[in-house]
């Protein structure tokens, strides 16, 4: 797989409500003024097509393997169309949700086989798997406090949530080493970028400067 590796690939990860939005919008601004070229997108969705698809998963119910599988065609368009394009040259991709989502959402929570999941994983990325995966880790019950999307995926209550988290777990038991776990209580979206920034320069020598 070397059609991607000169930047750098982070994925944001949580249930709903953890806050991954807005952490993402505060480190593409401190980035920027650290003079670091990065760019932003989102699973589903990141262009035309995957952004279409991300309305149907968001606000149709649909058969489990039917939600899986739309979610894979979204990901290999949008890393073919903007991630491994921003990967080839240089950038940092922070990518809000990516493939661990699949295996807490539709693995974990939907019942799907785990395996079949990362299989279809592993095609739809052609093998790219995250340099780091930011974990924030929220109690599902407070997450839906705080939601303010409205998809469906928020409508199916607290138990469901606590499925995805379990699913986000077992992933990081998976690779724990890529991960990198944010309790997410009282601290400030200020507090938790620049722990995330912290980890960056100790992980990719990413010079930290408090922005």
């Amino acid at each position: 797989m070397n059609q991607r590796k000169k930047g750098i690939l982070i994925s944001f990860e949580g249930t709903e409500g953890s806050g991954k939005s807005t952490l993402i919008r505060l480190l593409i601004q401190k980035l920027e003024a650290m003079k670091i070229e990065v760019i932003a997108t989102r699973e589903p969705g990141g262009n035309p097509v995957s952004e279409k698809i991300r309305e149907t998963v968001l606000n149709f119910d649909m058969n489990p393997w039917t939600e899986l599988l739309l979610y894979e065609a979204a990901r290999s368009e949008n890393l073919a169309q903007l991630v491994f394009p921003a990967l080839r040259q240089g950038k940092v991709v922070l990518c809000d949700r990516f493939t661990d989502s699949s295996l807490a959402y539709q693995g974990s929570a939907r019942g799907l086989p785990w395996e079949k999941v990362k299989v279809l994983n592993l095609i739809a990325t052609q093998g790219l798997s995250p340099d780091l995966t930011v974990f924030l880790d929220i109690d599902p019950e407070t997450g839906l406090r705080r939601a303010q999307d409205g998809n469906r995926f928020e409508a199916e209550g607290v138990h469901f949530q606590e499925k995805v988290r379990r699913g986000f777990l077992r992933a990081r038991r998976e690779h724990p080493s890529t991960w990198f776990t944010l309790k997410v209580q009282n601290q400030t979206p200020e507090q938790l970028a620049e722990a995330v920034l912290k980890e960056l320069a100790r992980r990719f020598r990413i010079r930290y400067k408090t922005v």
